[in-house]
């Protein structure tokens, strides 16, 4: 059956109920941009316009002036979960929050002993980031819960988990905060992660938010790995490959691990730019720039020979009390990030790097310092909810693309749990991490309803077997 949009604009005077096997979709003179149904679960109109209202109202109460700022275990992102839970009690749905303040949103099934099916995604953003990230496959398991509660034939439990601390960047580097505590991973380290600020530690942040310590610091698990059927979350895409492709859909295979140095020091020697020739300089700037070039190089190399990595190096810092222009840099420091599918490329890359910091070393005079690097594994998702999705959309002919995902994703930490995982990506211009992330809301409902069709696959077993 193929996928049908019906323009609201087009039937101004009238109502029109349209039933295509277990769907239904109710159209009406309210502006509703993108209404349509797939062969089992319908998107009505009340539940597009109650994920346009979440959106936009989320949008408003967390702009910043230049994006959106939804700090992890803070208080933009605790409102945004209260927000969610408000709705959620509006519409009658159990709800509950778990030690890591994870909230959780149930709709109970015919046989509720049986695992749970269920989806979610992150209400945290970025400084200044978009308001889709995350949030969009929040509200999209949201709108699975109506379209699943109308339909009224669920044998299992269904439950939309808004998941916190998703993002890296206010405790640089840890990540997958609330997802990890549901699984009893978060270490002393994650705890004791300074935010961004340089006062608090994550702990203090998470107690504010009403978190419970004691049994995250015993890694208690809140939710054993077996009690899911299976994990689906949507998500944007946050690189430009569906644009290019000219696809509303993605379905991702994997996730990309990554390794994480940062704080990487390079201690040369400091300098008059005036008195010392280039022989006798031990310049710190230039021999990070000599060991980012042949780590570039690599990266050439490594794609050519058909390996899956990306490098990137940011947040390059000299001392501000002693730079200047008429000084040769002593001191540099900088992150750097390296992501793969394949464990053994990451480890053999940072076994590659350790050998260029001996070699640039020995040659300009200067040591690197790499810290203690942070790992997370690539992770593989279900091949049988892939091969669901993909029928999903070849059934209702939705353009898509079979993909893996370059960013993390909560989905990551479910996978390498033993959760059978999927992934579907929305179409996204403009890439993300900004304020200018572009998701239409004709791909984003196209999307939510692939979810929500592989969701009533998996709640009512209406799938193949392994």
């Amino acid at each position: 059956m193929r996928y049908i949009p019906f323009i609201a604009s087009e039937f101004e005077h009238e109502s029109i109920i349209v039933i295509f096997g277990l769907g239904m979709v109710l159209t009406s003179t309210i502006n509703h941009t993108t209404i349509g149904t797939m062969s089992g679960l319908a998107m009505g109109p009340r539940s597009c316009d109650i994920a346009r209202t979440f959106l936009s109202d989320l949008c408003e109460n967390s702009f910043d002036g230049v994006g959106v700022s939804r700090e992890t275990y803070g208080l933009g992102e605790t409102a945004a979960m209260e927000m969610l839970e408000r709705l959620a009690v509006s519409e009658g749905f159990e709800v509950e929050w778990d030690a890591a303040r994870n909230l959780i949103i149930r709709l109970p099934g015919e046989e509720s002993g049986l695992p749970t099916v269920a989806t979610g995604s992150h209400l945290d953003s970025v400084p200044e980031g978009g308001n889709f990230d995350g949030a969009a496959g929040v509200i999209a398991g949201f709108m699975v819960l109506l379209g699943l509660r109308d339909l009224g034939r669920v044998r299992r439990d269904v439950e939309l988990i808004a998941l916190r601390g998703e993002e890296s960047a206010w405790f640089g580097g840890p990540c997958y905060f609330g997802s990890r505590a549901l699984f009893g991973k978060l270490t002393d380290a994650d705890l004791t992660a300074p935010h961004r600020d340089g006062v608090r530690i994550l702990e203090d942040c998470m107690r504010a938010s009403g978190a419970e310590i004691a049994p995250l610091r015993a890694g208690e698990i809140l939710r054993s790995p077996d009690r899911f059927d299976s994990w689906f979350e949507l998500h944007i895409e946050q690189g430009p490959v569906l644009i290019a492709l000219e696809k509303p859909v993605g379905i991702v295979t994997g996730i990309r691990g990554n390794v994480r140095h940062r704080r990487v020091v390079c201690r040369g020697e400091a300098a008059h730019s005036g008195a010392v020739p280039r022989w006798l300089r031990h310049d710190a700037v230039l021999a990070m720039s000599d060991l980012l070039v042949r780590l570039d190089e690599h990266w050439r190399v490594l794609l050519e020979w058909g390996e899956d990595l990306v490098l990137t190096a940011g947040v390059v810092e000299t001392d501000s009390n002693q730079h200047a222009v008429s000084r040769v840099p002593g001191e540099v420091t900088f992150a750097l990030e390296y992501r793969s599918q394949d464990l053994k490329t990451l480890k053999s890359f940072g076994a590659l790097l350790r050998s260029e910091c001996d070699a640039v070393g020995a040659k300009r005079g200067v040591t690197f310092d790499l810290g203690e690097p942070s790992l997370t594994d690539p992770a593989v998702m279900s091949p049988e909810i892939v091969g669901m999705l993909q029928q999903i959309c070849d059934d209702n002919e939705i353009a898509h693309e079979v993909m893996p995902s370059g960013a993390g994703h909560d989905s990551s930490v479910f996978a390498n749990a033993g959760v059978a995982s999927g992934m579907v990506f929305v179409r996204n211009a403009k890439g993300s991490h900004n304020p200018n992330e572009a998701m239409d809301m004709d791909d984003f409902f196209i999307a939510t309803q692939v979810l929500g069709d592989a969701i009533l696959r998996a709640a009512t077993d209406d799938r193949e077997p392994d």
